[in-house]
Protein backbone atom coordinates (compact mmCIF):
# COMPACT_ATOMS: atom_id res chain seq x y z
CA UNK A 1 0.00 0.00 0.00
CA UNK A 2 3.05 2.67 1.08
CA UNK A 3 4.59 1.59 -2.92
CA UNK A 4 1.03 2.48 -4.44
CA UNK A 5 0.83 5.77 -2.10
CA UNK A 6 4.20 6.70 -3.16
CA UNK A 7 3.58 6.25 -6.65
CA UNK A 8 0.37 8.11 -6.79
CA UNK A 9 1.72 10.92 -5.15
CA UNK A 10 4.81 10.58 -7.43
CA UNK A 11 2.31 10.80 -10.30
CA UNK A 12 0.71 13.92 -8.86
CA UNK A 13 3.48 15.67 -8.19
CA UNK A 14 5.14 15.17 -12.08
CA UNK A 15 1.46 16.50 -13.10
CA UNK A 16 1.56 19.39 -11.66
CA UNK A 17 5.08 20.50 -12.52
CA UNK A 18 3.51 19.74 -16.09
CA UNK A 19 0.57 22.14 -15.61
CA UNK A 20 2.70 24.72 -14.29
CA UNK A 21 5.51 24.44 -17.27
CA UNK A 22 2.45 24.57 -19.78
CA UNK A 23 1.43 27.81 -17.95
CA UNK A 24 4.69 29.45 -18.51
CA UNK A 25 4.90 28.71 -21.44
CA UNK A 26 1.62 29.93 -22.37
CA UNK A 27 2.88 33.28 -20.64
CA UNK A 28 6.01 33.55 -22.42
CA UNK A 29 4.69 33.29 -25.42
CA UNK A 30 1.63 35.67 -24.57
CA UNK A 31 4.53 38.26 -23.63
CA UNK A 32 6.43 37.76 -26.87
CA UNK A 33 3.34 38.39 -29.21
CA UNK A 34 2.61 41.24 -26.86
CA UNK A 35 4.88 43.64 -28.89
CA UNK A 36 4.55 43.31 -32.54
CA UNK A 37 6.36 46.45 -33.79
CA UNK A 38 6.86 47.89 -37.46
CA UNK A 39 9.47 51.37 -37.39
CA UNK A 40 9.62 53.58 -40.18
CA UNK A 41 12.88 55.59 -38.98
CA UNK A 42 16.60 54.43 -39.04
CA UNK A 43 17.00 56.47 -35.60
CA UNK A 44 13.69 54.55 -34.31
CA UNK A 45 14.65 51.39 -34.80
CA UNK A 46 18.64 52.22 -33.54
CA UNK A 47 16.67 53.18 -30.05
CA UNK A 48 14.16 50.07 -30.26
CA UNK A 49 17.34 47.99 -30.40
CA UNK A 50 19.31 49.95 -27.80
CA UNK A 51 16.72 49.14 -25.43
CA UNK A 52 16.24 45.55 -25.68
CA UNK A 53 13.37 45.68 -28.12
CA UNK A 54 14.78 43.83 -31.56
CA UNK A 55 13.14 41.19 -31.00
CA UNK A 56 9.84 42.61 -31.06
CA UNK A 57 10.38 44.76 -34.50
CA UNK A 58 8.69 42.60 -37.20
CA UNK A 59 8.91 45.32 -39.84
CA UNK A 60 10.88 48.18 -40.85
CA UNK A 61 11.46 50.88 -43.53
CA UNK A 62 14.76 50.80 -46.10
CA UNK A 63 16.90 53.49 -43.93
CA UNK A 64 17.03 50.92 -41.29
CA UNK A 65 20.64 49.71 -41.69
CA UNK A 66 21.94 48.94 -38.23
CA UNK A 67 21.91 46.84 -36.28
CA UNK A 68 23.57 45.37 -39.50
CA UNK A 69 20.66 42.22 -38.87
CA UNK A 70 17.63 44.03 -38.64
CA UNK A 71 16.64 42.71 -41.83
CA UNK A 72 17.59 39.42 -41.35
CA UNK A 73 15.05 39.57 -38.47
CA UNK A 74 12.48 42.20 -39.90
CA UNK A 75 11.19 42.89 -43.00
CA UNK A 76 12.35 45.61 -45.32
CA UNK A 77 8.73 47.73 -46.35
CA UNK A 78 10.98 49.95 -48.80
CA UNK A 79 10.77 53.65 -48.53
CA UNK A 80 8.28 55.23 -45.42
CA UNK A 81 6.39 57.32 -48.03
CA UNK A 82 5.31 54.57 -50.51
CA UNK A 83 4.96 51.38 -47.55
CA UNK A 84 1.62 49.01 -48.99
CA UNK A 85 -1.27 48.86 -46.19
CA UNK A 86 -1.22 45.55 -47.22
CA UNK A 87 2.47 44.98 -46.50
CA UNK A 88 2.06 46.75 -43.18
CA UNK A 89 -1.45 44.31 -42.24
CA UNK A 90 0.34 41.13 -43.15
CA UNK A 91 2.78 41.33 -40.52
CA UNK A 92 -0.43 41.84 -37.79
CA UNK A 93 1.57 44.84 -36.33
CA UNK A 94 0.51 46.16 -32.70
CA UNK A 95 2.18 49.13 -32.94
CA UNK A 96 3.67 51.44 -35.61
CA UNK A 97 6.34 53.88 -34.53
CA UNK A 98 7.35 56.82 -37.40
CA UNK A 99 8.81 60.57 -36.95
CA UNK A 100 6.07 62.96 -37.41
CA UNK A 101 7.80 64.59 -40.88
CA UNK A 102 7.87 60.80 -42.35
CA UNK A 103 4.48 58.79 -42.42
CA UNK A 104 2.35 59.71 -45.18
CA UNK A 105 -0.89 61.44 -43.47
CA UNK A 106 -3.12 59.14 -45.54
CA UNK A 107 -1.79 55.91 -44.42
CA UNK A 108 -1.93 57.29 -40.61
CA UNK A 109 -5.60 56.90 -41.13
CA UNK A 110 -5.87 53.78 -42.88
CA UNK A 111 -3.98 51.80 -40.02
CA UNK A 112 -6.14 53.67 -38.21
CA UNK A 113 -8.81 52.44 -39.11
CA UNK A 114 -7.24 48.75 -39.40
CA UNK A 115 -7.15 48.70 -35.53
CA UNK A 116 -3.45 49.45 -35.81
CA UNK A 117 -2.19 51.87 -33.25
CA UNK A 118 0.03 54.68 -34.97
CA UNK A 119 2.21 56.54 -33.15
CA UNK A 120 4.43 59.73 -34.44
CA UNK A 121 6.97 61.31 -32.72
CA UNK A 122 8.86 64.69 -33.39
CA UNK A 123 12.46 64.57 -33.83
CA UNK A 124 14.58 67.19 -33.51
CA UNK A 125 18.24 67.06 -35.06
CA UNK A 126 20.24 68.20 -32.01
CA UNK A 127 22.29 66.27 -28.81
CA UNK A 128 19.13 67.45 -26.85
CA UNK A 129 16.47 66.91 -29.09
CA UNK A 130 18.01 62.88 -29.73
CA UNK A 131 17.83 62.42 -26.00
CA UNK A 132 13.89 63.72 -26.06
CA UNK A 133 13.40 61.35 -28.91
CA UNK A 134 14.94 58.78 -26.81
CA UNK A 135 12.49 59.39 -24.22
CA UNK A 136 9.89 59.57 -26.45
CA UNK A 137 9.88 56.64 -27.88
CA UNK A 138 10.61 54.69 -24.51
CA UNK A 139 8.06 55.67 -23.31
CA UNK A 140 5.60 54.86 -26.93
CA UNK A 141 7.11 51.30 -25.77
CA UNK A 142 6.47 51.01 -21.88
CA UNK A 143 10.47 51.01 -21.16
CA UNK A 144 11.87 52.98 -18.81
CA UNK A 145 15.07 51.88 -18.87
CA UNK A 146 16.63 54.19 -20.80
CA UNK A 147 19.18 56.37 -18.93
CA UNK A 148 22.31 54.36 -19.99
CA UNK A 149 21.40 55.18 -23.57
CA UNK A 150 21.02 59.04 -22.61
CA UNK A 151 24.78 59.20 -20.60
CA UNK A 152 26.72 57.52 -23.64
CA UNK A 153 25.35 60.32 -25.40
CA UNK A 154 27.00 62.84 -23.15
CA UNK A 155 30.07 60.60 -22.73
CA UNK A 156 30.86 60.25 -26.69
CA UNK A 157 30.21 63.38 -26.92
CA UNK A 158 33.02 65.02 -24.37
CA UNK A 159 36.29 65.48 -25.43
CA UNK A 160 35.64 67.31 -28.95
CA UNK A 161 38.14 69.11 -30.35
CA UNK A 162 37.82 73.04 -30.35
CA UNK A 163 38.80 74.85 -33.27
CA UNK A 164 40.29 78.49 -33.78
CA UNK A 165 38.75 78.62 -37.20
CA UNK A 166 36.10 76.28 -37.69
CA UNK A 167 36.88 74.30 -40.61
CA UNK A 168 34.76 74.67 -43.97
CA UNK A 169 33.20 70.91 -44.91
CA UNK A 170 30.83 70.19 -47.63
CA UNK A 171 28.49 67.52 -47.78
CA UNK A 172 28.36 65.54 -50.95
CA UNK A 173 25.31 62.78 -52.12
CA UNK A 174 26.73 60.75 -54.64
CA UNK A 175 24.60 57.70 -56.17
CA UNK A 176 27.64 57.31 -58.87
CA UNK A 177 29.00 60.39 -61.19
CA UNK A 178 25.37 61.20 -62.62
CA UNK A 179 23.84 61.90 -59.27
CA UNK A 180 25.77 64.57 -57.04
CA UNK A 181 23.78 66.92 -54.69
CA UNK A 182 25.12 68.98 -51.75
CA UNK A 183 23.49 69.43 -48.59
CA UNK A 184 22.31 72.97 -47.77
CA UNK A 185 21.10 74.36 -44.63
CA UNK A 186 18.84 73.03 -42.56
CA UNK A 187 19.84 70.03 -43.05
CA UNK A 188 20.86 66.74 -41.64
CA UNK A 189 24.21 67.05 -42.56
CA UNK A 190 24.25 71.06 -41.79
CA UNK A 191 23.39 70.12 -38.34
CA UNK A 192 25.75 67.43 -37.31
CA UNK A 193 28.70 69.05 -39.08
CA UNK A 194 27.86 72.48 -36.43
CA UNK A 195 27.76 69.76 -33.85
CA UNK A 196 30.99 68.17 -34.63
CA UNK A 197 32.56 71.58 -34.48
CA UNK A 198 32.68 72.57 -38.36
CA UNK A 199 31.20 75.35 -40.45
CA UNK A 200 28.65 74.19 -43.54
CA UNK A 201 30.27 75.04 -46.50
CA UNK A 202 26.86 76.19 -47.98
CA UNK A 203 24.98 78.59 -46.57
CA UNK A 204 22.96 80.22 -49.50
CA UNK A 205 20.20 77.74 -49.85
CA UNK A 206 18.26 75.19 -47.87
CA UNK A 207 17.91 71.70 -48.81
CA UNK A 208 19.50 69.53 -51.21
CA UNK A 209 20.71 71.05 -54.65
CA UNK A 210 22.91 69.61 -57.76
CA UNK A 211 26.31 70.19 -57.60
CA UNK A 212 28.25 72.53 -59.75
CA UNK A 213 31.46 73.49 -60.79
CA UNK A 214 30.99 76.88 -59.93
CA UNK A 215 29.16 76.82 -56.54
CA UNK A 216 32.02 73.92 -55.79
CA UNK A 217 34.69 76.36 -56.40
CA UNK A 218 32.96 79.69 -54.56
CA UNK A 219 32.15 77.48 -51.45
CA UNK A 220 35.46 76.25 -51.08
CA UNK A 221 35.89 73.70 -48.42
CA UNK A 222 38.28 72.84 -46.30
CA UNK A 223 37.24 69.08 -46.35
CA UNK A 224 34.75 67.07 -48.97
CA UNK A 225 32.55 64.67 -46.82
CA UNK A 226 30.39 62.14 -47.90
CA UNK A 227 28.52 58.53 -46.81
CA UNK A 228 31.07 55.60 -47.33
CA UNK A 229 28.77 53.81 -50.11
CA UNK A 230 28.63 57.77 -52.00
CA UNK A 231 32.78 57.41 -52.10
CA UNK A 232 32.41 53.86 -53.50
CA UNK A 233 29.70 55.01 -55.69
CA UNK A 234 32.91 56.95 -57.16
CA UNK A 235 35.09 55.06 -56.72
CA UNK A 236 37.01 56.00 -54.30
CA UNK A 237 38.72 59.44 -53.90
CA UNK A 238 40.46 59.40 -56.91
CA UNK A 239 36.91 59.73 -58.37
CA UNK A 240 35.98 62.47 -56.36
CA UNK A 241 39.43 64.10 -57.38
CA UNK A 242 38.38 63.49 -60.72
CA UNK A 243 34.65 65.70 -60.38
CA UNK A 244 35.09 69.38 -62.33
CA UNK A 245 35.89 71.83 -59.46
CA UNK A 246 37.06 69.72 -56.70
CA UNK A 247 40.95 70.30 -57.23
CA UNK A 248 40.48 74.00 -56.88
CA UNK A 249 38.71 73.48 -53.70
CA UNK A 250 41.11 73.71 -50.51
CA UNK A 251 39.50 70.11 -50.23
CA UNK A 252 40.84 68.85 -53.29
CA UNK A 253 44.68 70.70 -53.24
CA UNK A 254 44.94 69.02 -49.47
CA UNK A 255 43.47 65.74 -50.64
CA UNK A 256 40.90 65.98 -47.74
CA UNK A 257 38.00 63.75 -48.81
CA UNK A 258 36.51 62.05 -45.70
CA UNK A 259 33.77 59.33 -45.47
CA UNK A 260 31.38 58.03 -42.79
CA UNK A 261 28.86 55.62 -42.60
CA UNK A 262 25.54 57.23 -43.43
CA UNK A 263 23.23 55.60 -40.90
CA UNK A 264 25.75 57.02 -38.19
CA UNK A 265 26.31 60.59 -39.26
CA UNK A 266 23.06 61.34 -40.34
CA UNK A 267 20.72 59.04 -37.68
CA UNK A 268 20.91 61.33 -34.82
CA UNK A 269 19.94 57.84 -33.26
CA UNK A 270 21.67 57.06 -29.71
CA UNK A 271 24.91 57.14 -31.83
CA UNK A 272 25.09 61.01 -32.15
CA UNK A 273 27.85 61.58 -29.50
CA UNK A 274 29.88 58.95 -31.07
CA UNK A 275 29.32 60.69 -34.97
CA UNK A 276 30.18 63.97 -33.53
CA UNK A 277 33.19 62.94 -31.97
CA UNK A 278 34.29 60.82 -35.18
CA UNK A 279 33.64 63.33 -37.89
CA UNK A 280 35.61 65.98 -35.17
CA UNK A 281 38.58 64.11 -35.45
CA UNK A 282 38.39 63.50 -38.85
CA UNK A 283 38.44 67.21 -39.87
CA UNK A 284 40.88 67.96 -36.99
CA UNK A 285 43.73 66.55 -39.04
Amino acid sequence: MQTLKNIFLLALVSTQLLSCKGKNKTVETSEVVEHRIISLSSAITEILASLGQEDNIVGVDVTSTYPKNIKETAQDLGHVRSISLENVITLNPTLVLASDKDLNPELIAKLKEANIEVKTIHQEQSIEGTKQFIQDIATAVGDTDYTSLIEKIDTDFAGLTQFEAKPKVLFIYARGAGTLMVAGKNTPMEKIITIAGGENAVSDFEDFKPLTPEALIQSNPDYILMFEKGLESLGGIDGVLKIQGIEQTNAGKNNRIIAMDGALLSGFGPRVGQAAKELNQLISK
